[in-house]
């Protein structure tokens, strides 16, 4: 029987071919996403191994029994993006001695580690300083040796800006000369700054975060519980929660309408193969090896639109930053799980498409009206959103926690829709049939409420694709909008602003660290630069007063001098005749202060000028040549953590997460559609095919051929707007209560380029449908009905 059903698959005639080949090329798009996805996933795992040893400081301090690297914590870790992570200040004293030195690996110096953030024309630079205290320290990946005191390596693109930019822009923040380019293993992606420099002891023991190590970390940040860098489990497993609600469910849809195509046809052949004899084990054989021949076709064919989209994903900078091209590939194991798959689940459509033929051989000839869907079906659904507003009262603790459930309820619903949606397409015929008197509307709704599975399965892949879309763009835009802070214009990105504090102890109520107090020679060279207008220095407050600034109350903990203060007019103002003030720290923030008049504090700006410093706030006109001028001479002068940036970029990074959200979800919907199209296609296709017989002797009894098109076009559209209905109504609850019990927000209404979409989507699939009615004439014809 496997070799009759390999001869009925490529020698059937023309119509097997056919058949074939549309069902080949369906399951093709859909095992090509699929594949993409799965390279995608993989590169994220890929891109966290390049983060691994930028988190050096937080692994190190871990017992030494641990599959861990390193001895102390602390410091600071570059993005995946080629800047750093938040800063972080933690000790450990597990692997310290009482002299203050690290005790070493076997074999192994220790070295001093700090990891700083820098920026340069809005790119953040992530910086490691080392000083390694003997010849045998650890070796960082992509370097030969490590660096001696005043030798340096760059990055690639790094390289190449400091070749471009003058010294005095970028070059003059890298001590000595440079001795060679990181390789590929140590950069997260191909476009990352990173700058691995080599310094004393002397000079980075005393610096805020510095650390140290005997080791260079080599533990994932998916695997590692104190890591900064990379996207971690739980954003490795919101890619694959996103990937499995909005992309496999399409998938399958996909495979099984194409599956199906042409499977009145079939079904009568079969149980003519009935009649003469054969077994249901063989009908069943013949049909699973004609579905697998298709599908196995479609996994080869499948390749190629991995291929063609292997490119784009590779700079999609899904996580931030783009990929290497190596690092965008499949494992054997997941060729192999798809390549059986795929076919195993295209041979299971297979065998409950033919259900009806392992009744008797006259099974298909002696159709009767299937039985209606019962309510049942709504109950997935409706649980669903009854777990998401449960979260409301309850809610998970632990990430992992939260993505499980969230997980759970969102496959809950798209379960739900695909199942409850027969049963609300034959209540939403019903209705139409009772308010109707048109013949072909009056005749195409009898038909969905006779069968309204067949007429949902045309468009069930569309009504996923809205239910993703809504709820994506549902959470993506309120997000946005809640944390798009107002900004007050220009000034912000011409202001410049470091960070030198260590943070702030709440028991002592002082700043754990500071800078040194700024020498007349750099404010004089910082003033001389064209371009600047203002230099203002924040010190350390002597105590803390209540004071109501622009967004509410807030506590001082910083003062300024006023004659600094007052040019910067978005900052607030002095009390009249006051020499200083009291401030909060507010240089981070996004506020508009011009209308505060800040409360006068006792001190002399000659007094002020001989406490250390907290922060440096330099005015400039925003010119490139000036920002970047007056950056580096701060981060020479004043090396912290978090390096001089402005406010505007400022802004920009702390949007970068929403933006890689909004990423994922404009590739999601971007390959939802597509399956859903070529759903709703093969459908309306394969309908039309199981539909000749019947249209034909309508034809033959008198009705117009435009009826018998209204007809189709009834039974597709009627579906199809009520589902879309339902599934945007259903997005809409869902993302409001994931926000409400996840985030605390409220849904914001959907900007016109959400309903731009629906609209033009709708209207693609209405077009899609019209492009099927020309076969309408060629399958209904008087022949057809002779033949049959």
């Amino acid at each position: 029987m496997i070799g009759l059903g390999l001869r009925l698959a490529v020698s059937g005639g023309r119509e097997a071919l056919v058949r074939l080949a549309i069902t080949a090329g369906a399951v093709a798009i859909g095992v090509g996403l699929l594949f993409t996805t799965l390279a995608a996933i993989n590169g994220v795992h890929a891109q966290n191994a390049r983060n691994a040893w930028l988190n050096t400081p937080f692994v190190n301090g871990l017992p030494a029994d641990r599959e861990a690297a390193g001895s102390s914590g602390g410091g600071q870790g570059a993005s995946a993006s080629g800047g750093a992570a938040e800063a972080g200040s933690s000790a450990s004293g597990s692997a310290v001695a009482a002299d203050g030195r690290a005790a070493s690996a076997a074999g192994v110096d220790p070295m001093w580690w700090t990891t700083r953030r820098d920026t340069v024309q809005g790119k953040e630079i992530g910086r490691i300083d080392v000083a390694p205290t003997g010849p045998r320290a650890a070796l960082a990946p992509g370097v030969p040796r490590m660096p001696g005191p005043g030798e340096y390596y760059l990055s690639p693109a790094l390289a190449r800006l400091v070749d471009e930019l003058p010294p005095a822009q970028l070059g003059d923040r890298f001590p000595g000369h440079r001795i060679g380019l990181l390789g590929d293993a140590a950069l997260p992606a191909p476009d990352s700054l990173l700058a691995l420099v080599g310094r004393t002891p002397q000079e980075l023991s005393g610096q805020l975060g510095a650390t140290m190590v005997d080791q260079v970390a080599a533990v994932a940040p998916e695997k590692c519980a104190k890591c900064v860098v990379g996207i971690k489990a739980n954003g490795v497993d919101l890619i694959l929660t996103v990937v499995t609600g909005a992309l496999v469910f399409p998938v399958l849809i996909l495979i099984g309408t194409a599956t199906r195509l042409n499977a009145a046809r079939r079904e009568q052949r079969f149980a003519a193969m009935r009649l003469v004899g054969a077994t249901p084990r063989q009908v069943s054989t013949v049909s699973a090896v004609e579905a697998t021949v298709a599908a196995a076709l479609g996994v080869l064919l499948g390749f190629l639109p991995y291929l063609a989209l292997r490119g784009p994903v590779t700079n999609a900078k899904l996580t931030g930053a783009p990929f290497f091209a190596s690092d965008i590939a499949l494992t054997p194991v997941q060729i192999a799980a798809v390549a059986v798959g795929v076919p195993l689940a295209a041979a299971v459509a297979a065998r409950i498409a033919l259900r009806r033929v392992q009744i008797s051989p006259l099974g298909v000839s002696r159709r009767v009206t299937p039985k209606p869907p019962r309510t049942w079906r709504v109950v997935p659904l409706v649980a669903g959103l009854v777990e998401l507003s449960a979260f409301l009262v309850w809610h998970p603790e632990s990430v992992p926690g939260q993505v499980k459930a969230y997980l759970s309820s969102f496959l809950l619903i798209a379960l739900g829709l695909v199942l409850s949606g027969p049963w609300l397409t034959m209540k939403g015929a019903g209705l139409i049939a009772r308010r109707t008197q048109r013949p072909a509307t009056l005749i195409a709704v009898r038909r969905l409420v006779d069968n309204p599975t067949a007429g949902f399965r045309a468009v069930s892949g569309l009504v996923l694709a809205l239910l993703v879309m809504t709820a994506t763009i549902g959470v993506i835009t309120t997000i946005s909008e809640e944390r798009n802070h107002p900004h007050g214009g220009p000034q912000f990105n011409n202001m410049l602003v470091n960070d030198l504090t260590g943070g702030f102890d709440q028991g002592s109520e002082r700043f754990v660290s500071q800078g040194p107090p700024a020498s007349p020679e750099l404010l004089q060279r910082l003033r001389a630069v064209p371009g600047v207008r203002t230099v203002l220095l924040a010190h350390p407050s002597d105590r803390q007063l209540e004071v109501q600034a622009a967004d509410g109350p807030a506590t001082t903990r910083e003062v300024v001098a006023c004659r600094d203060l007052e040019p910067l007019k978005l900052y607030g103002h002095c009390a009249p005749g006051a020499q200083s003030a009291y401030v909060p720290v507010t240089w981070y923030g996004w506020r508009d202060e011009s209308a505060t008049e800040w409360p006068a504090a006792p001190f002399t700006p000659d007094q002020l000028d001989a406490t250390g410093v907290l922060n440096v706030v330099v005015d400039t006109d925003g010119s490139p040549a000036a920002v970047e001028q007056i950056r580096t001479m701060v981060d020479v002068a004043y090396p912290a953590e978090r390096q001089m940036m402005t406010l505007g970029e400022a802004w920009s990074l702390a949007g970068a997460e929403v933006r890689g959200f909004q990423q994922l979800a404009d590739a999601v919907i971007l390959a939802t559609f597509p399956i859903a199209g070529c759903s709703l296609a093969v459908s309306v296709a394969g309908g039309l095919s199981e539909r000749k017989r019947p249209f034909s002797l309508l034809r033959l009894t008198g009705v117009p051929l435009g009826t018998l098109r209204r007809v189709v076009a009834m039974e597709s559209v009627v579906p199809l707007l009520v589902m879309a209905a339902v599934a945007i109504g259903v997005g809409l609850l869902a993302a409001d209560l994931f926000l409400r019990s996840q985030l605390k927000y409220t849904l914001h209404a959907l900007g016109a380029g959400y309903y731009l979409v629906v609209i033009g989507g709708l209207s693609a699939a209405l077009a899609i449908i019209g492009a099927t009615m020309p076969l309408l004439r060629r399958i209904t014809g008087p022949e057809t009905a002779r033949n049959e």
